[in-house]
């Protein structure tokens, strides 16, 4: 994953509409996995669709410094 916050969000430019799986670091090695498909990318922030079988709300929003700060982790399933 890329360093920089630009480099960060090209990277995901690039991957619009890929399916994702984002890890939550929720603390005190207690994790989440959403999956979804990523839709949207803005200037600070980027959107993921949720499987509806898995989540009770259809989307969700990260900023890219969550990915810079190892908050979240992505997994693009290729």
């Amino acid at each position: 994953m890329p360093k920089e916050l630009a480099e960060i969000k090209l990277f995901l430019d690039n991957r619009l509409g890929e399916e994702i799986t984002v890890t939550v670091q929720m603390g005190r090695k207690k994790k989440k996995e959403r999956r979804g498909i990523l839709k949207e990318t803005y200037r600070s922030i980027f959107i993921v669709d949720l499987d509806q079988s898995e989540n009770d709300f259809d989307r969700v929003s990260y900023s890219y410094r969550d990915i810079l700060t190892n908050t979240i982790e992505l997994d693009f399933n290729d």
